[in-house]
């Protein structure tokens, strides 16, 4: 069914239906997953962002999107601990084996280039923020909250439901801190946009920069709006 979206959906009922929006929110920084459960009215009053011309936008792709042959996956309909495998094997796998090694090249370029592009010093800062930020929130998902989760899954009760809520809500601080991590670095970066005389290096950085960026907010994504939200 084709839908036409309006300034009253959020980010997240968006991205479950029309998940190739998230590259038209990511150009006009709009967030989809820590905040991807405010309305879009909200963010465009905030961000002084064009409600027409995104909207436009979005319907306009949505409906070129529509005439092609896609297969969408519903989340909603997996279960808990199915979501909490595949966050695990994909989303964390992705990171603990990206994170040292872009790690790697974010520090070689801030050591060639640092000093005609001063911004890569404050890049690479943000960068080890975030890769500790996110190793340790790996690290709580999987050692405590996943396991409470999947307990509750098979002897569900009040308590530990309290219990996982609460847990739930540091971490849905700590998604939106490594959120305004990838924003700044995006910000900095123009929009992970390599200068003309960049070399091999500083360009593949900036790539995998935003693949890691769009892989955090899909990940992100899942947890907030679809794993957190359904418990």
């Amino acid at each position: 069914m084709i839908m036409i979206f309006t300034a009253e959906h959020t980010p997240a009922e968006v991205i479950k239906v029309f998940p190739k929006a998230s590259d038209l929110f990511k150009k006009h920084r709009i967030d989809f997953c820590c905040g991807g459960d405010k309305q879009l009215s909200e963010t465009f009053s905030e961000g002084k962002i064009d409600e027409t011309i995104v909207l436009t936008e979005l319907n306009t792709a949505y409906d070129n999107w529509q005439q092609e042959d896609h297969h969408v996956t519903n989340w909603d309909a997996y279960s808990p601990s199915e979501l909490i495998d595949h966050i695990i094997h994909t989303h964390h796998a992705y990171l603990n084996e990206e994170l040292p090694a872009l790690g790697q090249f974010v520090t070689k370029i801030f050591r060639v280039h640092g000093t005609n592009h001063p911004h890569l010093k404050e890049l690479h800062k943000l960068y080890n923020d975030f890769k500790v930020e996110m190793e340790e929130h790996m690290i709580n998902e999987e050692g405590q909250v996943f396991p409470l989760i999947k307990e509750y899954e098979k002897n569900p009760n009040k308590d530990l439901l309290q219990h996982i809520h609460v847990a739930n809500g540091g971490l849905e601080d700590e998604h939106e801190t490594a959120g305004n991590v990838l924003k700044r670095m995006r910000e900095i970066t123009n929009d992970f946009e390599p200068p003309l005389d960049a070399c091999n290096s500083y360009r593949i950085t900036y790539a995998r920069l935003s693949e890691m960026e769009s892989d955090t907010f899909q990940h992100v994504h899942l947890e907030n709006n679809v794993l957190f939200k359904n418990l």
